[in-house]
């Protein structure tokens, strides 16, 4: 038998009381500027900010009395979720790989990938994945990521030097300046 989902509400839940969802029977108002106006009841304050086309925002309900601003709430929460937005865009690392082998062309093609992940703003991490007896030829493994830093030199600057790990090298290199769309 298969059981029923239960009803959710849909309805979206308020991250601060404004205006007239405001109950209690004192509140501590706060101005535009940050000027305190004292404590008053939430209707003399509504029509305050009424006048002065603003909405009356609870910002510390937890308080004694409730304190209150004066703001434009509409404008605060887009200047908050551009805020969080700019957070969420922290460099991210990504790895490209590769054999000491490598062609000239297929090593063309992993520089220019290296050079776009830069140019978006993320950390590159390039590994020389090594085979067999490979691992005795650690130089040559150097010096084609060496090449890669000195090829992507004008997008990034060498964060971690070439190291080896068991069967692989790698290094970091990371985005300098800004973030070109």
């Amino acid at each position: 038998m298969r059981r029923r989902r239960r009803w959710v509400s849909k309805k979206p839940e308020f991250e601060h009381r404004v205006n007239e969802r405001i109950r209690a029977p004192k509140i501590r108002v706060v101005g535009a500027e940050g000027d305190q106006l004292g404590v008053m009841h939430p209707r003399q304050a509504l029509t305050l900010a009424k006048e002065k086309e603003l909405d009356l925002v609870e910002v510390a309900p937890n308080a004694s009395p409730p304190v209150c601003r004066l703001m434009d709430y509409g404008r605060w929460r887009y200047e908050n979720s551009k805020k969080k937005s700019a957070k969420k865009t922290t460099p991210e690392l990504r790895e490209v790989k590769m054999r000491p082998k490598i062609d000239e062309h297929d090593y063309q093609v992993k520089c220019r990938i290296v050079k776009r992940l830069l140019r978006g703003g993320d950390k590159v991490k390039v590994t020389m994945r090594f085979r067999g007896r490979e691992v005795t030829h650690d130089d040559i493994a150097r010096d084609i990521l060496l090449r890669v830093r000195d090829d992507a030199e004008d997008l990034g600057r060498l964060e971690s030097k070439p190291n080896r790990q068991g069967r692989s090298m790698s290094m970091v290199l990371a985005p300098s300046g800004e973030v070109q769309a």
